[in-house]
């Protein structure tokens, strides 16, 4: 019996794995070296802030594998060897497969500062980064403050945490606003403004320096680089972004750059062997797509192609209009298409802005200013149907039939009642502006 073995057990490899044994009856195992079954890795942080416990993260019954027959192998993976179709286990064991697919997700980024593997300093990616922060960030009695650096998701996602436990966060950004590499400029200053109304201490355009040492081995205080000013802290949250968790694979023949390197059927340079996920990078560009993309639900959808490819029917992995959704403190941000920043923003590309009084709601609307098509929108603080946009966005409409239409899109009863005339009259308005 063919035996595929999938390294890591994150949303890609067990996606792959549930969807190969709905269509066969091949011998699967995944393996491990983080915990020995899978949970939502998103949902850490409400753990953390008491909406819910480790258990509920794991969204199947530990019985699901073993009904299954989904073999769970805990482990970590020291080498690959191709050519003899064998994994080397640190504590000596070995394993052969038949297809291998590398699943491993992604790890936190390190620099090389002074004091980054102190403790108390840590990133927010996996189950145990949750037990340090539980056991140095307990409470604002043992930690009386609290520096994260770098400021993406996790960054945003980790200051939250530490607010809902009352500890005082001090953010330092190097860039000049909040995610500005992303967001266009109305946004990202919006989520500044927010950010600093939750009582966190936001530094832009401030460099890490170094981590000090209370002589014991922890951390006491972060050195900032433009000023030299200390900041005594207990804990260090290191939040500047992820890279593919792939330096198992350096003595192996797998083709690497960042990431592993695969084609649209996520195939890499050797034969039965595989790459997914976080891990897996496209060396034929999909659209505006990156080569990597470190988002759950497209982790999801290589799995189940892949699954496919597996079992006999050889199908491109194809991920259709970009989407994502996040979370940023208590607004909520959900992007369709592409919505460029002022630093990325094509020369066709166009905006249309609309910001709320309240200052927690707007949308920006990118279009080609040449044909008028509708090219993406971000939305932060309403809710809007991912299914009406991605039908848009294959219909090429326009950006006058999208701000007309707006209320189809509308997910949230309450929403359109107030804000869809406003919408349109700044529409109009900027249009008689231009």
């Amino acid at each position: 019996m063919e035996h595929i073995v999938i390294i890591g057990n994150g949303i890609s490899g067990v996606t792959l794995a549930r969807h190969i044994r709905k269509l066969s009856d091949k011998k699967i195992t995944i393996v491990s070296a983080e915990t020995e079954y899978f949970f939502s890795r998103t949902a850490l942080m409400y753990v953390y802030m008491g909406h819910m416990k480790f258990e509920h993260t794991q969204p199947y019954e530990n019985w699901f594998w073993k009904k299954n027959r989904i073999d769970l192998k805990q482990g970590y993976v020291k080498h690959v060897d191709t050519n003899s179709k064998a994994l080397h286990f640190s504590n000596g064991e070995t394993m052969s497969y038949d297809k291998l697919v590398i699943a491993t997700g992604s790890k936190p980024n390190k620099f090389g500062w002074p004091g980054q593997d102190l403790d108390g300093v840590m990133g927010m990616y996996h189950k145990q980064d949750l037990e340090n922060l539980e056991k140095h960030a307990p409470n604002k009695e043992v930690c009386k403050r609290a520096v994260i650096v770098g400021g993406g998701l996790i960054g945003i996602e980790l200051a939250e945490m530490l607010n809902s436990r009352s500890i005082p966060v001090t953010f330092l950004v190097r860039e000049s606003s909040f995610w500005n590499g992303v967001l266009p400029e109305g946004e990202s200053a919006m989520i500044n403004r927010h950010i600093r109304n939750h009582h966190i201490d936001l530094r832009l355009s401030t460099n890490l320096k170094e981590i000090k040492s209370d002589g014991n081995g922890k951390v006491k205080s972060v050195v900032i680089e433009e000023t030299g000013e200390e900041i005594p802290c207990d804990v260090v949250g290191l939040t500047a972004g992820v890279s593919p968790n792939i330096d198992f694979l350096k003595d192996s023949n797998i083709e690497t750059g960042r990431g592993v390197k695969v084609n649209r059927f996520l195939e890499t340079n050797i034969l039965d062997v595989y790459a997914i996920g976080d891990c897996a990078e496209q060396h034929e560009a999909i659209g505006n797509r990156r080569p990597i993309e470190a988002v759950w639900y497209t982790g999801r959808m290589m799995g189940e192609a892949l699954a496919q490819t597996l079992c006999g029917n050889r199908i491109q992995y194809n991920p259709g209009h970009w989407f994502n959704s996040a979370k940023f403190m208590d607004i909520e941000y959900q992007t369709y298409g592409w919505v460029f920043s002022e630093r990325s923003k094509k020369e066709n590309e166009a905006h249309f802005h609309w910001i709320h009084k309240d200052d927690t709601k707007c949308i920006t609307v990118a279009y080609d200013k040449n044909t008028n098509e509708f090219l993406g929108i971000n939305t932060f603080g309403i809710r809007m149907r991912h299914e009406t946009f991605d039908k848009w966005l294959t219909e090429k409409r326009d950006v006058d039939y999208v701000i007309n239409h707006l209320v189809e899109a509308n997910f949230d009863p309450e929403f359109y009642g107030r804000f869809e005339k406003e919408i349109l009259t700044a529409y109009n308005n900027q249009l008689q502006t231009a």
